[in-house]
């Protein structure tokens, strides 16, 4: 089955209600505080979820325990007055509340804002699987790129209340390295939590039609090999039109991970782009899941493009 594009939320306005959530680590209060203005300072009434300043009684890897976690992204999202949940933080610990939602409360409370990326990617699958919704893979509001980067802030509150004014994206650093132009529904997020989401229940089986979305921090290349590698071995790219990459910061020597890119990726025939400017990176481009877009590689070095064809909100 082609993926089809999905069910898109409402844009924001001044006033909208905004609820900050922590699916996975724990969050700094300082930082939370800081993202938490910064969205204010946009005429946004923000909010921290009950729990999202908490700590597991014994994991202090997690924020607070999979229940409550749970707990606040259920309630925020069937809330009618709450128009977008918006992550903390990434880390770990998505995986571990995922199956605890209620996914037909979650469909029928409609189509929401949600923001996020690293970790959240796990949900941002589980949202378009489960629920036929498209996300924003996109910066989290305790994090040092979101508080620091002004490019990082403009390219999410654009996409928020001026989604019309973003529909080409990409850093000047964008390059082919696959040429060639790709149509196709976006989806992705994290390249190892896609690999370790392969075959989970709910999971992704067919991605035929979908651009792939794909960044990781902290991973060796021998590493993100083994994570691609799985994902072919279980057919999980079969019939994909092309790949994006984004950022691979702390992933080694550049060099060698676009080797394993090239080796692994160059093989699907479809077209690459690298270095776009989304995920880990000093910047961290939004870019919508569940939509309709084009990618263009040029062959002659000119600068990649990923064009989404509707805006990424309503």
């Amino acid at each position: 089955m082609t993926l089809e594009p999905l069910a898109r939320a409402a844009r924001l306005r001044p006033g909208s209600r905004v609820v900050v959530v922590a699916p996975s680590g724990p969050v700094p209060p300082d930082r939370m505080e800081r993202g938490l203005e910064l969205l204010r300072g946009w005429g946004l009434d923000a909010v921290a979820a009950p729990h999202a300043l908490g700590t597991h009684p014994e994991l202090d890897h997690l924020a607070a325990t999979d229940e409550h976690r749970a707990q606040d992204l259920q309630e925020a999202w069937c809330d009618p007055s709450v128009d977008a949940v918006l992550c903390a933080r990434g880390g770990y610990g998505a995986h571990r509340m995922v199956d605890l939602l209620d996914w037909s409360a979650l469909r029928a409370a409609g189509p929401k804002v949600f923001v996020g990326y690293s970790d959240i990617t796990v949900l941002h699958e589980a949202f378009a699987l489960r629920a036929g919704f498209s996300t924003l893979h996109g910066p989290m509001t305790a994090t040092e790129v979101f508080l620091e980067d002004e490019a990082t802030r403009h390219a999410l509150r654009s996409t928020l209340f001026e989604p019309e004014s973003v529909l080409n994206l990409g850093l000047g650093t964008a390059a082919a390295l696959v040429p060639g132009t790709a149509r196709g529904v976006t989806y992705g997020g994290c390249l190892s939590l896609l690999a370790a989401d392969a075959g989970t229940p709910g999971a992704r089986t067919s991605a035929r039609g979908g651009l792939l979305v794909i960044e990781d921090v902290g991973e060796d290349p021998y590493r993100l090999d083994g994570y691609l590698t799985r994902l072919l071995r279980i057919g999980a790219l079969d019939g994909i039109s092309g790949v994006v990459c984004g950022s691979w910061e702390g992933c080694g020597p550049y060099g060698k991970v676009r080797a394993v890119l090239a080796d692994l990726l160059g093989g699907l025939g479809v077209p690459v782009a690298e270095e776009l400017g989304f995920g880990h990176g000093p910047t961290a481009l939004t870019v919508p899941l569940g939509v309709p877009a084009v990618l263009n590689a040029p062959a002659d070095g000119g600068r990649c493009t990923l064009t989404v064809h509707v805006p990424a909100l309503l």
